[in-house]
């Protein structure tokens, strides 16, 4: 049985656009998810063969809605319900701003806690610079 239509956060949470349905309706209530070029509230009614833009902290990305769903499925399912249609070009500039953050020195080690005052200025010096090489 097909649905007549799901409401915008159900769906975006149950396709693992978001981790949480409150994450998914906040993004909604900011604006951040559009369908042609107009935001969406979180409980508007998606329909097949809508195309979505879903803004996230790092990546804009592109969908379109090939089935509907309430149930949050696994991550090997969502390309069954989604056909991503985000440019290559969007995942290179992310993974290049990584890149960069890395080289920079901004990303600490897992587990190394608060930067120390003497951290936080030695990061800050090196985003000034902006060579994200050390001084000698």
């Amino acid at each position: 049985m097909q649905l007549p239509g799901v409401r915008a956060d159900i769906f975006l949470w149950a396709t693992r656009l978001f981790k949480t349905r409150s994450l998914a309706a906040q993004a909604c209530r900011a604006g951040g998810v559009t369908i042609d070029q107009h935001a969406i509230k979180a409980s508007r009614n998606l329909r097949l063969g809508e195309t979505l833009r879903v803004r996230g902290a790092e990546l804009t990305r592109t969908v379109k809605i090939k089935a509907l769903l309430e149930m949050r499925v696994g991550a090997a399912l969502v390309s069954e319900y989604l056909e991503d249609l985000t440019p290559s070009a969007e995942y290179l500039r992310v993974e290049e701003d990584r890149r960069l953050q890395k080289l920079q020195g901004i990303q600490r080690a897992k587990g190394a806690g608060r930067p120390t005052k003497r951290d936080r200025r030695a990061m800050e010096d090196l985003l000034q610079r902006g060579d994200g090489l050390p001084e000698e």
